[in-house]
């Protein structure tokens, strides 16, 4: 894998290719959300799928290759609440684990997306 490639560096400890079928699964399970799904309506979902995959792939604790607006500014438009955050962080960990990711790397995930609550929550 080159220096370019977002998932390199995650896949020691979780497996590239695990990695970007998790976001996938992730993706899918945020749009049948009827909690979530709406939040996504009109969205480019190739572009969501790179941005999901460079956001994890960083959770991760690989490379940040995230380019694009910052949190705060991607979800204040839909006044998310606890409920929202608590729900997409399941959707996340439930798809990576079912994508075989280890639940000490998923651990550690939770663990630094939690920080991100005060940027994604506004209602």
């Amino acid at each position: 894998m080159s220096d370019t490639d977002p998932t390199a560096s995650a896949s020691a400890s979780a497996g590239a290719d695990a990695v970007s079928r998790g976001v996938a699964l992730f993706l899918q399970r945020m749009l049948d959300d009827p909690l979530l799904g709406w939040t996504f309506e009109g969205v480019d979902q190739d572009q969501l799928q790179r941005h999901a995959l460079a956001f994890v792939v960083a959770a991760l604790g690989g490379p940040d290759l995230y380019i694009g607006r910052d949190l705060r500014n991607v979800h204040q438009k839909f006044k998310l609440g606890n409920r929202h955050f608590d729900a997409a962080v399941q959707h996340l960990i439930d798809s990576l684990r079912d994508a075989g990711i280890s639940d000490g790397v998923l651990s550690e995930l939770a663990i630094r997306l939690e920080p991100l609550r005060g940027q994604i929550v506004t209602a």
